[in-house]
């Protein structure tokens, strides 16, 4: 496991399945502090460690977002200036949304 506890088969799967951050599909670029792939928690509990609520995103994304729920988050400028909403996140995170609805 990683410092997150997520078990390495799990971190594979989803380090294999998310090749761009999911809220802005912004490609991961190791030479740029903003745009460095990050653990998140889509519903922000971190004792959820599922192939369906951890995600990869970038440091800017990951930041803006912080401890908000995605409704909240959305509304947010950041969100609005990058046209991040419900319709443009990737499937993983329009699966979470649906399920919470």
């Amino acid at each position: 496991m990683n410092r997150w506890n997520i078990p390495k088969d799990l971190e594979i799967k989803i380090i294999n399945r998310d090749k761009s951050c999911v809220y802005c599909h912004s490609e991961f670029n190791k030479k740029s502090y903003k745009e460095l792939a990050t653990w998140e928690h889509i519903d922000n509990n971190a004792k959820n460690i599922s192939k369906d609520n951890i995600v990869l995103c970038c440091t800017s994304c990951n930041a803006s977002k912080g401890i908000k729920m995605l409704p909240e988050w959305f509304n947010n400028p950041y969100c609005q200036k990058k046209k991040i909403n419900k319709d443009t996140v990737t499937s993983i995170v329009k699966k979470s949304i649906e399920s919470s609805d």
